[in-house]
């Protein structure tokens, strides 16, 4: 490259890395915790479990399961129904004074013998204020568009810092840290080296990253189109008076996806089913699949299915996303994986900043600091 590329290259880094430093830090951090979260939640206690029963224990009926619920809070009605992908041992229901409440109760009861086991407690924890922190900076969808803007201008700093590197590392061996040079010159083969080791996964966490926060856009498109287009028989007819069985509800879903596992339930006039359906999600049960759901409506009056399809390739996108993004797809050893490059990733983006403040002090403070170090070398 002439050297004008490079000084134009050199400039994109440089601002792209430092308006977006600041955030990726913040982000950092807190996706730090979220990868053990399930780990976390059992340490402090705040996990609720199921009592420990035979393999073959039966299943409560669903509709024994609402019935729990709505013992506990007769004046709210279920919302949405659940199960984490790695423990079918627990229902997680959500109940509301209306289908889109944002004060909303959440409770596990357990899926053999529908009693209720608890209340998971998120708002106001350490890991809700993580997650709040992380995924939205407490702003709503503004807040998710805002971090998605930073990580596009991630990603054109990954993509510059790769670009630069070959010209800036020419004469050195890859991993050669020239501590003879000084601190500065120390601290910038080392974030120069880290950088390139962790590019690929910087890439990828950013990357999904700001898919993440289009999600709610998509949803969005998607109700509007394919489920407005789902639901279109049922449009200016009164909302039912009665509810039909939950429970048969699942088994026309059960047994029209042979295979395949129920992901979550959405019901009448939430915003992933319509006034006149059960949304059941049902889910396959491979590692991969498992985070990828496809709808089945519900006639909510006769349990009939009126229309079930596959996500469009957006949404696909979306949710294949999501775990890539924590490490959620490969176990323990994916997680540790995760959790050390975050760590190293952490490294970068501080020794970013620090050559960056470094750079920027006037000639003659960094004179009488580099001066400073040698005076106190020699006195070693």
């Amino acid at each position: 490259m002439t050297p004008s590329t490079v000084r134009r290259w050199a400039w994109i880094h440089k601002w792209s890395s430092l308006i977006c430093t600041v955030f990726m830090l913040l982000l950092c951090v807190t996706g730090l915790p979220l990868i053990y979260h399930h780990e976390i939640d059992h340490a402090l206690g705040n996990a609720i479990e199921a009592p420990s029963m035979p393999a073959s224990t039966p299943k409560a009926s669903l509709d024994a399961v609402l019935a729990a619920g709505k013992t506990l809070y007769p004046n709210k009605i279920a919302m949405y129904l659940s199960q984490e992908a790695d423990d079918p041992s627990i229902w997680f229901l959500t109940m509301g004074d209306n289908p889109t409440d944002e004060k909303f109760k959440s409770i596990a009861v357990d899926a053999r013998t529908a009693k209720v086991l608890g209340e998971p407690s998120f708002e106001g924890s350490f890991l809700g204020v993580m997650f709040h922190l992380h995924v939205d900076l407490y702003a709503g969808l503004w807040g998710k568009l805002f971090l998605g803007f930073m990580g596009l201008l991630l990603v054109i700093a990954i993509v510059s810092g790769v670009v630069l590197y070959a010209p800036f590392m020419r004469k050195l061996e890859f991993g050669e840290v020239r501590r003879e040079r000084g601190p500065r010159v120390k601290w910038l083969d080392l974030h120069n080296m880290l950088g390139i080791v962790t590019m690929t996964w910087a890439l990828v966490v950013g990357a999904t990253g700001m898919i993440n926060t289009w999600a709610d856009l998509m949803l969005k498109y998607w109700q509007t189109t394919e489920m407005a287009d789902m639901i279109a028989p049922y449009k200016g007819l009164p909302p039912p008076t009665q509810l039909g069985s939950m429970q048969k509800s699942l088994e026309h879903a059960v047994a029209a996806e042979p295979g395949m596992k129920i992901g979550f339930v959405a019901f009448p006039g939430t915003a992933f089913s319509s006034p006149h359906h059960y949304g059941i999600f049902m889910r396959g049960d491979a590692a991969l699949t498992s985070r990828l759901y496809k709808p089945v409506l519900i006639d909510a009056q006769t349990t009939e299915i009126t229309d079930r399809r596959e996500l469009p390739w957006y949404l696909t996108g979306l949710l294949i996303s999501q775990p890539l993004h924590f490490g959620d797809y490969g176990g323990a050893w994916m997680q540790f994986l995760w959790a050390a490059l975050d760590v190293i990733t952490i490294f970068v983006l501080g020794s970013g900043l620090y050559l960056w403040l470094k750079r920027g002090a006037p000639a003659p403070a960094r004179a009488a600091a580099a001066k400073e170090e040698r005076q106190q070398e020699a006195t070693v």
